[in-house]
């Protein structure tokens, strides 16, 4: 499996555990969602490794001329760039929000838990999105 797939892989694991942590929670059960939340982490952690060491070994990669149509694109693009803010913005988020949860500060954890809750689940699905884009459609970056 390449290091792209496994990007993919990791993300769209990520994404199940986020939607199984925020049931969790609102089930009441907060030590299964403690556990998945951490899991969560530690799975996206391992992506980022894993995106960067793809990228230290094979270089950012250029788009080619391809037989993608424009719309295509555009939509990729359009995907792309909240992606890419919304992932850096997300970094500090996350630790802010396990750092709220380890100190039991449980009335600012969950202000900024459920704006990282969304930002991290549409970064991860997003990157599922791109993945499969730039690998199994006619953009062939």
């Amino acid at each position: 499996m390449s290091l792209p797939a496994v990007d993919a892989t990791l993300n769209g694991l990520c994404c199940i555990l986020l939607c199984t942590g925020f049931f969790f929670i609102k089930t009441g059960r907060w030590r299964a969602h403690a556990c998945t939340m951490i899991t969560a982490t530690v799975v996206s952690t391992a992506f980022l490794v894993c995106y960067l060491t793809n990228h230290y070994l094979h270089g950012v990669h250029t788009t080619r001329h391809s037989p993608a149509p424009n719309w295509l694109r555009y939509l990729y693009l359009i995907i792309l760039f909240p992606h890419l803010l919304l992932a850096m913005v997300m970094l500090p988020m996350i630790y802010l929000t396990l750092f709220r949860a380890y100190r039991r500060d449980w009335v600012n954890h969950r202000r900024i838990a459920i704006p990282t809750f969304c930002i991290w689940l549409y970064v991860s699905v997003t990157g599922v999105v791109i993945y499969f884009m730039l690998y199994y459609t006619s953009l062939g970056m």
